[in-house]
């Protein structure tokens, strides 16, 4: 055992309020496992639930560990134990990217990486969260069984079946396992190809094809709110607890706004009941949701937080609606940043992606922004939205200049390269070409840096990887296992040692093609099928 790592997490858990140690013995037990650092994790509300969750069934003990950057292996917070010591490994993933810190996870475990080459004296290998639930299938060489929707449905029935399969096979675990409303176990759907092109799936007798997601109708039933407390994380400083979940917007780009139906809300009360509870720990209370100024008693809510002489913080917001009252409330908080995201800067585009907002909602939004004065604004933008011209990319100047003559204190503006995404309707479209990618962003980039803007963009290289990574087949998983370590060569030679090429899976996908991730379906209820909307974003 490395001392100095042991060291660390007793630092790390005598600095947190509400951490769950629970005794080991009879009980199964769990790591949950976040592959990105401790104060990223921490930042992350579903964690705290899927956490609360598991520690809540009396026949688990759940402990949580992080990804470190460094060679030593990796253990478990509560009690420094060795993943290998436990029974299950339950991985909950948000961005593709952490794909390679997983890898490092378990390599510094000494757990093998494909499930063959593990039985039953290895945990078992679950996943869950937004990148598995759109498409597992680049991990399916890898994990045993993954969840596909809201752990507060999936969590009881999986819980107990694993507190109670400890003296099963493998195998008669995973049968039963897949049997769960939500579970995925890949092994038992088999994949056909030809020439690279899936020709069917089949599952074996009795399983579903798809697994469909699992949501929870009352969100006022459980409880989303923060669990363990600790200052080392971004939200340090606040309560977090969810107001909404879904969005009912229907932006053609938005992974979340579709894995995530239907729009549903909690109750006023339940919101100023668990506030209360929150201002015993924390005076600013940070409120969660995909489109939070759409929530129906949004500036009753905020008006009676400030009543109880709570501090507000929000992440972006809508600009359309952009109620006043909740700007205010921010203000008066003492919010530093405002964060809006255009997406997309001309009108056109705008509607092309279903944004659903005019550049006379964006103004308003940065006028009350100044009017407030709020320090700092922040603008999101995409670059190489389907359809996307070198004149739309210039538009991001227009609005820009635009938003600099209302707005004369801190003006941050963030570029994204656009990565189609599976399960949303942008997922058939072909992602931009690197070289118009780096061309615009170099572009746009010079422009903005002599207009007193502080520009941030990410990689194209990078971005192509990631959109490798969310539309990826099986394949890709038996390559993404000799990656050893994060790099761009290391991962152009993981795809050529299997004769894989990046184009395929970042161009466009035809409507009869069947798709890596029809194993599983999020159910996302949308106005019009899949295929026409693709169609539509490439004419």
């Amino acid at each position: 055992m490395d001392w100095s790592t042991v060291s660390h997490a007793r630092r790390k858990l005598e600095k947190e309020e509400g951490t769950i140690c629970k005794d080991w013995g009879g009980r199964l037990p769990i790591a949950l496992a976040y592959p990105n650092t401790y104060y990223i994790g921490m930042s992350n509300l579903g964690l705290h639930v899927i956490y609360r969750l598991l520690n809540d069934q009396p026949d688990i003990v759940c402990e949580r560990v992080f990804y470190r950057n460094d060679e030593r292996p990796p253990i478990s917070l509560e009690s420094q134990r060795p993943l290998g010591d436990f029974a299950v490994l339950a991985f909950s993933l948000s961005f593709e990217m952490d794909y390679f810190n997983l890898l490092a996870m378990l390599r510094g475990a000494r757990i093998p990486l494909s499930f063959e080459a593990r039985d039953e004296s290895y945990p078992l290998l679950i996943a869950g969260g937004p990148c598995v639930m759109a498409n597992p299938e680049p991990l399916a060489p890898i994990f045993d069984a993954f969840v596909i929707g809201e752990g507060e449905v999936v969590v009881p029935a999986l819980s107990e079946t694993l507190a109670q399969g400890v003296s099963l096979n493998r195998e008669d675990l995973l049968k039963q396992l897949a049997t769960i409303p939500g579970v995925y176990v890949p092994r038992f759907y088999q994949i056909e190809r030809e020439n690279g092109h899936i020709l069917c799936i089949s599952p074996s007798a009795g399983f579903p094809c798809p697994v469909q997601r699992q949501w929870l109708s009352d969100l006022d039933a459980y409880p989303t709110s923060s669990v363990i407390m600790t200052e080392e994380t971004a939200f340090g400083d606040m309560y977090l607890m969810e107001v909404s979940r879904g969005c009912s917007r229907g932006c053609h780009f938005c992974l979340a706004g579709s894995t995530y139906l239907p729009t549903r809300e909690r109750s006023l009360e339940t919101l100023l009941a668990k506030a209360k509870e929150g201002l015993h720990y924390r005076r600013r209370l940070g409120l969660i949701g995909a489109s939070l100024s759409d929530y129906s008693h949004i500036e009753e809510l905020v008006t009676q937080l400030r009543g109880l002489g709570a501090e507000i913080s929000v992440s972006s917001l809508r600009v359309d609606p952009l109620p006043e009252p909740l700007l205010q409330a921010l203000a008066e908080s003492g919010a530093q940043t405002l964060t809006i995201a255009p997406e997309a800067a001309s009108e056109r585009l705008r509607t092309k992606i279903n944004k659903g907002i005019s550049e006379e909602d964006i103004i308003r939004a940065v006028e009350l922004a100044a009017r407030y004065d709020f320090p700092h604004l922040k603008l999101y933008f995409m670059i190489g939205l389907p359809t996307e011209t070198d004149n739309d990319a210039r538009e991001i100047l227009h609005l820009v200049q635009s938003v600099r003559k209302r707005f004369r204190r801190r003006l941050t503006v963030n570029i994204t390269p656009f990565v189609p995404k599976a399960q949303t309707p942008f997922q058939r479209v072909p992602m931009a070409p690197r070289d118009v990618l780096e061309g615009r962003l170099r572009y746009v980039k010079g422009k903005l840096g002599s207009m007193s803007v502080e520009t941030r963009a990410d990689s194209a290289r990078w971005a192509e990887v990631q959109g490798v990574l969310a539309r990826g087949d099986r394949r890709l998983g038996e390559a993404l296992m000799t990656v050893e370590k994060k790099s761009l060569s290391a991962w152009r030679k993981a795809l050529a040692t299997r004769g894989l090429m990046a184009e395929h899976y970042l161009g466009g996908r035809s409507k009869s093609e069947i798709l890596p991730w029809s194993t599983v379906s999020v159910g996302m209820g949308m106005r019009q099928p899949i295929h026409e909307v693709a169609n539509e974003a490439v004419q």
